[in-house]
C-alpha cells in the first residue's frame, strides 16, 4: 500500500463514516427520547435513494400511496378520538390540512410535474416531501399507543416494523437496484490525489446537518425541550413537555436524516430495497461506541467504523463486514466491565 492508495481508502472511509455518523446520531436521538431502538432507520435511507432514482427517471413512484395510506390511517384514529371526546385529538383544521390536503397535493404533483426534467434541487425537495412525513406517521400509528411499554416490547415492535418496511419496499420499488446522478459531477486534483466533488458534498452536508442539530438543541426552545425529554422523560412531562410531541419530533428528524443520507449515497453505489439494513447496522455500531447516549462519541465511532471498513476492504475484502461488526464485542465487554450494574425493573 502506497500513500495514494491510503489516501483513496481514507477518502472512502471518511465519506462512509459521515453517513454512518448521521445515522448513529439519529439512532441515539430516537433512543434517548422514546426508548425505541430504531431498527428501520436504514429503510429510510433505501427509500430515499430509490425514490430519488424514480423521480429522476420520470416514474410516478408508488411511495406517494404509502404516504396516503398512512395519513388516512392516522386520520381515522384522530377522528375516533375526537368522537370519544378525547382532549388528545388535534384540532380539525390541522387534521384536515395535514392528513387530507397535504397527501392530495403530493399525489397531484407526482402525476402532473415533469419529474425527469425538474432541477435537482426540486427533485430532492419532492423526495423529502414524500418521505419525511412517514416517520412521524409511523410513530403515531405504531409506537405512540405503546409508548409506556417495556423497552423489550418496543424493540420487538421495531424489528417487526423493519421487516414490514422491507416488504413494502419490495412492493413499491421492485427487486432491482438503482442509483442516481451525482449532485456535483466533478473531480478535484491535489497533486496525485483525486477527490470527487460528490465526496466533498457528502461530507459538507453531513457536517451541516450535525451543526444544525447542535444549534437546534443548544439554542432553540424546541431543541431544549427534546433534550429535557431525553434526560428525564417523566420530569419533562411534569414540566409541560408533551411526550407525544417529543416522539413525533425525533422521528421527524431521524427520517429527515435517513432520507437525506439516501439521497447523498445514491450516486456513489447501487441501492436495493433491502440495502438499508446493513447501512443502519454500521451506524448502530457507531452509536454503540457512544453508549447510545453520547452524540459526539457516536459520531466519532461512526467515522472510525467507516475508516475500518474501507481499509478492511483493501486487506481482506471478504471479511470486511465481519471485522466491522466484531467491533461491537470489545466495546460491549469494556462497557460491561467499567459500568455499574443496576437492576432494571423492565
Amino acid at each position: 500500500m502506497n500513500f495514494q492508495i491510503a489516501a483513496l481508502l481514507g477518502q472512502d472511509g471518511i465519506t462512509n463514516g459521515a453517513i454512518y455518523a448521521l445515522l448513529a446520531l439519529s439512532i441515539v436521538l430516537v433512543f434517548t427520547v422514546t426508548r425505541v431502538l430504531l431498527i428501520p432507520q436504514g429503510e429510510f435511507v433505501a427509500y430515499g435513494a430509490l425514490t430519488m432514482a424514480a423521480v429522476q427517471a420520470g416514474q410516478t413512484t408508488g411511495v406517494v400511496w404509502l404516504l396516503v395510506g398512512l395519513c388516512l390511517g392516522s386520520a381515522a384514529i384522530d377522528v375516533a378520538l375526537r368522537l370519544r371526546g378525547s382532549d388528545r385529538a388535534p384540532p380539525l383544521r390541522w387534521l384536515f390540512a395535514a392528513k387530507f390536503i397535504y397527501p392530495a397535493l403530493l399525489v397531484a404533483l407526482v402525476y402532473k410535474l415533469p419529474l425527469a426534467t425538474m432541477p435537482m434541487a426540486a427533485q430532492i425537495a419532492l423526495t423529502l416531501a414524500l418521505l419525511v412525513p412517514i416517520g412521524p406517521l409511523l410513530y403515531r400509528l405504531v409506537f405512540q399507543p405503546i409508548a409506556d411499554a417495556p423497552a423489550l416490547v418496543l424493540l420487538i415492535v421495531s424489528i417487526a416494523l423493519h421487516v414490514s418496511m422491507v416488504g413494502v419496499g419490495l412492493l413499491v420499488f421492485g427487486p432491482g437496484g438503482a442509483s442516481t446522478t451525482p449532485l456535483i459531477d466533478a473531480t478535484l486534483e491535489f497533486g496525485n490525489i483525486r477527490i470527487k466533488a460528490q465526496t466533498l458534498c457528502v461530507i459538507g452536508v453531513a457536517l451541516a446537518l450535525i451543526g444544525a442539530l447542535y444549534l437546534m438543541f443548544g439554542r432553540t426552545l424546541y431543541g431544549k425541550a427534546l433534550r429535557a425529554a431525553a434526560m428525564n422523560r417523566n420530569g419533562a412531562q411534569l414540566m409541560g413537555i408533551s411526550p407525544v410531541f417529543a416522539g413525533k419530533a425525533t422521528f421527524f428528524l431521524a427520517t429527515l436524516i435517513g432520507v437525506m443520507s439516501g439521497v447523498l449515497i445514491a450516486p456513489m453505489t447501487t441501492i436495493y430495497y433491502d440495502s438499508g439494513f446493513i447501512i443502519s447496522l454500521k451506524g448502530f455500531v457507531g452509536s454503540i461506541i457512544g453508549g447510545l447516549v453520547s452524540y459526539p462519541l457516536a459520531a466519532i465511532g461512526a467515522v472510525i467504523v467507516g475508516l475500518i471498513e474501507a481499509f478492511s476492504a483493501f486487506w481482506a475484502s471478504g471479511y470486511k463486514e465481519v471485522i466491522v461488526f466484531t467491533l461491537i464485542i470489545p466495546v460491549l465487554l469494556w462497557r460491561s466491565l467499567t459500568s455499574k450494574h443496576v437492576e432494571d425493573e423492565e
